[in-house]
């Protein structure tokens, strides 16, 4: 009797299975049916005489066996994956996918990508949407502009930082003169008796500004919070109170007189921006000229900007 020997569809949808954690999921990417990818699975068990995935209702988990199977198949069948898609799309058809949180993409990548257009006409950008959460298990994006503290909160990715260390805090430019004229406002630390408006992944950026402008431990009266800084610099501009923003977010705001700077200290603290891309899989064609040149144009802005040390490590 021949023994039978696993085909690469059998490990590809093993492998697919277990990165998504459904046979289902893995039966729409690869377009055949949720049995095929069950069948497909159950060969390989019986091949090797043991199972490898166990299952239940909500989810699958890999056992000793399986574990040892997709670390000797993951690295293989992703150069076959790249090698195939090289060879199956023209390169001149074959867009960068990115994903980007919605306001630096808005505020500031959109507005300087004709710059990186001119010089390579030929490279293609995809926008998909963005996820907080990204983790890299979708076939898309290729590179991500995530926000977080570090490289150490993506230990799977190679991460740049780009910009956005560089915070201001801005206010309705009708209460700076008010208090102003009130003869408020001489120094940082008079801020923090304010309506302080913040961001709720960074209740902590008042606190590490303040003291980074000198202004001791004087406690920020933090009132309200949003989940975007495009809602933060909305909330000023109907005059809710005082926020801390990115210094490259607001200069457009700044130019028409939306908003105010009371103390243009751009000091650095710890979260900011970071180009990210999964250490598992070879770099995309024009990944490379992309990344090159959009951390030229964040070095440039920043050079600009006058930066103060902060909490940002390094600085």
């Amino acid at each position: 009797m021949r023994m039978h020997s696993p085909s690469m569809s059998e490990l590809h949808a093993f492998a697919t299975a277990v990165r998504l954690g459904s046979f289902s999921r893995a039966a729409a990417e690869l377009c055949v049916t949720q049995s095929a990818v069950s069948r497909a699975v159950a060969r390989l068990e019986s091949h090797y005489g043991m199972p490898l995935i166990k299952r239940n209702a909500h989810a699958l988990s890999l056992t000793p066996v399986g574990r040892e199977l997709l670390d000797a198949v993951r690295a293989p069948l992703a150069a076959i994956e790249e090698v195939s898609a090289r060879l199956r799309v023209a390169p001149a058809d074959r867009p960068l996918h990115l994903a980007v949180v919605p306001t630096f993409a808005s505020v500031w990548l959109i507005p300087r990508l004709r710059g990186f257009q001119q010089l390579h006409p030929g490279i293609k950008l995809n926008f998909v949407p963005y996820s907080k959460g990204e983790d890299f298990s979708g076939t898309v994006p290729d590179a991500a502009v995530l926000t977080g503290l570090g490289p150490e909160e993506w230990p799977q990715c190679s991460a740049d930082y780009v910009i956005g260390r560089e915070m201001v805090p801005i206010c309705h430019p009708a209460r700076l003169q008010q208090r102003l004229a009130q003869g408020l406002w001489r120094r940082p630390g008079d801020l923090a008796s304010e309506a302080l408006l913040y961001h709720t992944t960074a209740p902590g950026n008042w606190t590490q500004w303040l003291r980074a402008a000198q202004a001791g431990r004087a406690a920020p009266n933090l009132t309200t919070a949003f989940d975007q800084v495009s809602m933060l610099i909305q909330a000023v501009i109907a005059d809710m109170g005082v926020a801390l923003v990115q210094r490259c977010l607001v200069k457009d705001a700044l130019q028409s007189g939306a908003v105010a700077v009371p103390f243009d200290l751009p000091i650095a603290l710890q979260r900011g921006y970071f180009l990210c891309t999964p250490q598992d899989r070879r770099p995309r064609p024009g990944f490379a000229e992309f990344r090159r040149w959009l951390l030229d144009a964040a070095q440039e802005d920043i050079r600009g900007m006058g930066v103060l040390a902060g909490g940002a490590p390094g600085l």
